[in-house]
């Protein structure tokens, strides 16, 4: 069976975003995550908010190549991008920290310095 890769057109659209920019700015983190949004959605990684805070350090940045789930609690100031979050998860987040989607990550950070990824 021929593999055809994601059919959502906006997750189409970030890959070929986060491949071209990760050969123009030389960052090997965006071609990683562009690897792992192209996995099928079976494969694709879900992060809990207890995994989270285990593995961030208090005003840094996690990058979470699918979706962020609820369970547990955040204390620490940190911005978490992802492609989905779900509704508890993000109001969770937002009350501590930020949660941002991944599109706004790359333009704010293009390089992807001190960006840890979860998962």
């Amino acid at each position: 069976m021929k593999r055809t890769g994601p059919t959502n057109p906006i997750l189409q659209d970030l890959i070929k975003e986060l491949k071209l920019l990760s050969f123009k700015e030389k960052a090997p983190i965006w071609k990683r995550i562009a690897y792992e949004l192209e996995m099928p959605t079976r494969k694709k990684r879900s992060v809990n908010l207890y995994t989270i805070e285990k593995y961030i350090e208090k005003d840094e940045t996690a990058i979470i190549p699918g979706k962020v789930l609820s369970l547990g609690d955040l204390t620490k100031n940190v911005t978490v991008a992802a492609f989905q979050f779900s509704d508890m998860a993000r109001e969770k987040i937002n009350a501590v920290g930020k949660a941002i989607s991944i599109q706004d990550l790359i333009k704010k950070n293009p390089k992807g310095k001190k960006v840890r990824i979860i998962g």
